[in-house]
């Protein structure tokens, strides 16, 4: 990374999402492995390792891997954004702000812009901390996933998975 660019730190980011199963039946998922930065020139640049899937059990880890990402040919998903540096540049240590964001989120080949709105914090010269202060909604018909979880409903032998899911973020930047 150049100077003035910012890198993800990982052991203090989070990705989760939620998960309904069975019309009522909600389980917190995430993500173990995620990176990426923003350049001086403002481009934000977000990589979810598929693979790094955390559903809390193995089997439901290995079918998410393979039937829903299939990881072999789709590793990452990748979010990608234009942010203002100037404004990140003048917000003060020990101040935060809130900042409406439209990102592009390519996954399994398809593409989808997504909004969402950000609180970003300077907690230090070096460190800033972005969290959505609501969760962002992704469905599996905006990057062609609906047949994926159909199979895996039909897999688990329940009655219905929602195609919609609560995605939330805490991101730790460092430079």
């Amino acid at each position: 990374m150049g100077e003035g660019d910012w890198a993800i730190d990982p052991k203090a980011s989070h990705l989760s999402y939620v998960s309904i199963k069975a019309g009522e039946i909600a389980e917190a998922n995430r993500f173990d492995t995620v990176s990426g930065g923003v350049s001086a020139d403002g481009t934000a640049r977000l990589e979810v390792a598929l693979a790094s899937v955390n559903t809390g059990i193995e089997i439901r880890d290995q079918r998410m891997r393979d039937i829903f990402f299939q990881v072999a040919e789709f590793p990452t998903a990748v979010v990608t954004a234009q942010l203002d540096p100037a404004q990140f540049a003048a917000l003060d240590v020990g101040t935060a702000m809130v900042q409406p964001l439209t990102a592009k989120l390519e996954l399994k080949g398809m593409e989808a812009d997504v909004d969402a709105r950000v609180q970003v914090a300077r907690v230090s010269e070096d460190r800033v901390i972005a969290t959505t202060i609501q969760p962002i909604i992704i469905t599996t018909d905006m990057f062609g996933l609906t047949d994926e979880l159909g199979e895996l409903r039909a897999l688990a032998q329940l009655p219905s998975i929602s195609p919609a899911v609560p995605v939330t973020f805490t991101l730790a930047f460092q430079r």
